[in-house]
């Protein structure tokens, strides 16, 4: 197997663009050899707890209504391209990730992460949902067959709060600026929303390169 590491946000529209190409890519090739993994970057790691209006978010980011809807304007022509319907007329705050990412996290213990990024996105993107909302998380992890229960008592507690931000401060060192960014083998970098033809090339590459590849001896 080889390993697809993937640094994202859960608010990032272009994080969610593409996880829907690389989808659409693995359900093409069927039987590939990538095993993935999603690992927490947060867009505005100083956001206030509790979020913040949308609207003054995107003002504030983009220096008035029109720098973000020229923000924006490349986001809704590909989102269309890809066939998915982002709801921004129905945000209405921009919530801080934290907590999502640790639903993420604990997602990956019961190999359910995959399952819980994509609920994430929609609801956001798709629902608009605030996703840093408790309840929210929990129907998600509820939806994806985690105990929500234990969900809920981790959430009310500081659980690995410290972890998320060590592993997104260790992304940054590393020189990740932007998400998503996709790193294959632990070798190369592969930052921005790929198409899925670009997918279907490399992962072909990569199962050719696994087929030559001879068995190693004892």
């Amino acid at each position: 197997m080889v390993k697809l590491d993937i640094l994202s946000d859960p608010i990032c529209p272009w994080c969610y663009i593409g996880k829907t190409n690389l989808d659409r890519a693995l359900e093409q090739i069927g039987d590939h050899p990538l095993t993935i993994e999603w690992h927490p970057f947060q867009l505005n790691p100083e956001m206030p707890a509790a979020g913040m209006d949308r609207r003054e978010y995107l003002e504030t980011k983009f220096g008035g209504k029109q720098g973000a809807v020229r923000a924006y304007a490349p986001i809704v022509d590909m989102a269309e391209k890809v066939g998915l319907s982002i709801n921004f007329e129905g945000m209405k705050r921009t919530p801080n990730t934290m907590d999502a990412h640790r639903l993420i996290h604990w997602a990956g213990i019961e190999q359910r992460q995959s399952f819980v990024v994509q609920r994430l996105f929609e609801a956001y993107f798709r629902d608009a949902r605030d996703i840093g909302d408790h309840d929210v998380l929990l129907d998600i992890a509820d939806g994806c067959e985690l105990d929500a229960a234990v969900i809920g008592k981790l959430l009310k507690s500081d659980a690995d709060i410290d972890d998320i931000r060590a592993r997104d401060t260790h992304s940054r060192e590393m020189g990740i600026q932007s998400v998503p960014t996709f790193i294959v083998a632990n070798q190369h970098a592969v930052p921005g929303a790929q198409t899925t033809e670009m997918w279907v090339k490399v992962i072909g590459e990569i199962m050719e390169q696994i087929e030559n590849t001879p068995p190693q001896e004892d």
